[in-house]
C-alpha cells in the first residue's frame, strides 16, 4: 500500500470517530491523531463540525492542538506550549517531522546547523538518524551530504494549506500560468520563424542547384562547340596539306 492510499484510509478512520465523539471522547481522538505515527494530514478532521465545536469549551486546547499539528512547527510549540496540552514522544516526533516538512516547502538544501536548531538535536548523527527515519516513514526524500553538512530535499510531502494560504497558492498558480502561456507563444513563435527559415533554406538551395545545373550545361556546351570547331580546323588543315601534295 503506498503512502498516499494509506493516508486516504488514516485519515477516514479518524474522520469517522471524529463526527461521532464529542468532549472528552473527542480530545482523545485528536490526542490518537496526532499521535499516529502514518498520518500527517489533519486538515479533514479540522473541519468535522465536531472539532470545530470545540471551539470555546474547555477543550479547546485540543482543537489548537490539532491546528498546531496541521500548521505549525516543534519551534511554534515550544513558544506556545502553556496555553497547549504537554505532548506525549510519539507527537514529539510526529511534529519535529512535520517540522522537516515546512522547511523543505521553502528550500531544498537544509543545512545541519538550522536543522539541529529547529528540532532541538544535539549532534549530527542524532540529526542523520532522524532524518533517516523520515525517509524511511516516506515523508521526505534526500541525500545525506557530510561533507558540506546539509540534507538535500528531492522530495517532501506537503503539508495542510495554512489559513489564507489557499489564495496565495492560487495566485501564484495563476502567475505561473500566465508565464507559461506567454513562455509557450515564444516557443510557438521560433518554431514558425525556424520553419519559415528552413523554406527559405530549400529555397535558396533549390535556386542554387538550378544555377549550377544551368551552369553546367552552358559549360558542357561551349565544350562541345570547342571541341567541334578543333574538329573542323583539323579537318580543313588536312585538305589543305593534301592539296599542296598533289
Amino acid at each position: 500500500m503506498d503512502i498516499e492510499q494509506k493516508q486516504e484510509e488514516l485519515i477516514q478512520h479518524f474522520v469517522n470517530q471524529a463526527s461521532n465523539s464529542k468532549g472528552s471522547s473527542l480530545a482523545n481522538v485528536i490526542g490518537d491523531a496526532t499521535s499516529h505515527p502514518s498520518l500527517f494530514a489533519f486538515s479533514e478532521i479540522l473541519s468535522v463540525p465536531n472539532v470545530i465545536q470545540l471551539q470555546g469549551t474547555e477543550h479547546s486546547i485540543y482543537l489548537d492542538l490539532l491546528r498546531m499539528f496541521a500548521h505549525g512547527t516543534w519551534s511554534e510549540y515550544k513558544r506556545n506550549a502553556i496555553s497547549l496540552p504537554p505532548l506525549a514522544p510519539d507527537q514529539v516526533l510526529k511534529l519535529k517531522q512535520l517540522t522537516v516538512l515546512t522547511l523543505a516547502e521553502a528550500n531544498k538544501v537544509l543545512s545541519y546547523d538550522v536543522l539541529m536548531q529547529e528540532l532541538d538535536v544535539i549532534n549530527v548523527r542524532e540529526l542523520e538518524d532522524f532524518l533517516i527515519e523520515c525517509m524511511y516513514v516516506g515523508i521526505v526524500r534526500g541525500k545525506l551530504d557530510q561533507l558540506r553538512r546539509c540534507f538535500q530535499v528531492q522530495f517532501a510531502a506537503g503539508r495542510d494549506l495554512r489559513p489564507g494560504q489557499l489564495g496565495s497558492m492560487i495566485h501564484t498558480l495563476s502567475n505561473w500560468l500566465s508565464t507559461s502561456d506567454n513562455l509557450l507563444i515564444t516557443i510557438q513563435d521560433k518554431i514558425k520563424w525556424a520553419d519559415t527559415m528552413s523554406e527559405l533554406d530549400k529555397k535558396h538551395k533549390k535556386e542554387a542547384d538550378e544555377r549550377m545545373e544551368e551552369v553546367k550545361k552552358t559549360l558542357s556546351l561551349k565544350k562541345s562547340q570547342t571541341v567541334s570547331r578543333k574538329t573542323l580546323t583539323s579537318e580543313g588543315t588536312k585538305r589543305c596539306s593534301l592539296n599542296l601534295v598533289e
